[in-house]
C-alpha cells in the first residue's frame, strides 16, 4: 500500500522530512480523493528517473506544456501501486525497451507545485503534486518514441551536463539527488 511505503520512507534531508509529513497529512485529510485528480488541491503522482546501466546518461522527455527536458511520470489516477505508475509512464513517454526498477524502494519524496495551465483545451488550476520518485534503468540501445500530446522529443542526456540541459532551476536539487542516489545503487551492483 502506497501509504505504508511513504510512512516507511526514511528522509535524507529536512526538505524530504517536511514533504513526507505534509504528504501523509494530505492522505489522512483526503483519503478518498488523494489518488485522483478529483482532488483539486493536491494529488499523488509518481515519477521515474531513468539511468543508463553505467550511470552516465539520463533518459528524459521534452515536455509539451513546460517546454523543458524532464523526467517521466504522471498522475496515479486511482492506482495505489505507485511504482507501477512510474514504470507505465516511463514506458509510455519514452518507448524505451526494458525499463526496470533499480530498486523497488522509494528513491525520494517531493511536493511539486504546478502552475495553472491549459491541457487538452481545459484550464487546470494551480495545485500540488505529491510525488513519489523511483530510480529506473533502461537499455540505451533501441528506438525511442515521442508520446503525442505529452512530449516533442525523447533522448538520452549526458548525466554530467544534466542541469545545464534541463534548464529548470526548480528541479535542480531533485535531479541532483536522484542522480547521486542512482549512481550509488549502480555502484553497489557493480561490486
Amino acid at each position: 500500500m502506497y501509504v505504508d511505503d511513504i510512512a516507511a520512507y526514511v528522509p535524507r534531508s529536512e526538505a524530504e522530512a517536511a514533504d513526507k509529513d505534509m504528504m501523509l497529512s494530505y492522505v489522512n485529510q483526503y483519503p478518498d480523493t488523494i489518488l485522483t485528480r478529483e482532488n483539486k488541491i493536491a494529488h499523488m503522482t509518481a515519477s521515474g528517473f531513468i539511468l543508463s546501466a553505467d550511470g552516465a546518461w539520463v533518459l528524459m522527455a521534452h515536455h509539451n506544456i513546460f517546454k523543458v527536458w524532464a523526467w517521466t511520470g504522471g498522475h496515479a489516477d486511482g492506482e495505489g501501486d505507485l511504482l507501477s505508475v512510474a514504470l507505465r509512464e516511463a514506458r509510455e513517454e519514452t518507448g524505451a525497451a526494458h525499463i526496470r526498477p533499480l530498486s523497488t524502494q522509494i528513491a525520494s519524496l517531493e511536493i511539486l507545485p504546478v502552475w495553472g495551465h491549459v491541457k487538452r483545451g481545459e484550464y487546470v488550476c494551480a495545485h500540488q503534486h505529491l510525488n513519489v520518485s523511483y530510480l529506473l534503468t533502461a537499455d540505451r540501445e533501441g528506438p525511442l518514441t515521442v508520446r503525442e500530446g505529452e512530449n516533442t522529443k525523447v533522448g538520452w542526456l549526458p548525466a554530467d551536463r544534466l542541469l545545464e540541459l534541463t534548464n529548470e532551476w526548480q528541479m535542480d536539487e531533485v535531479y541532483t539527488k536522484l542522480l547521486a542516489r542512482g549512481r550509488e545503487l549502480l555502484g553497489q551492483r557493480a561490486k
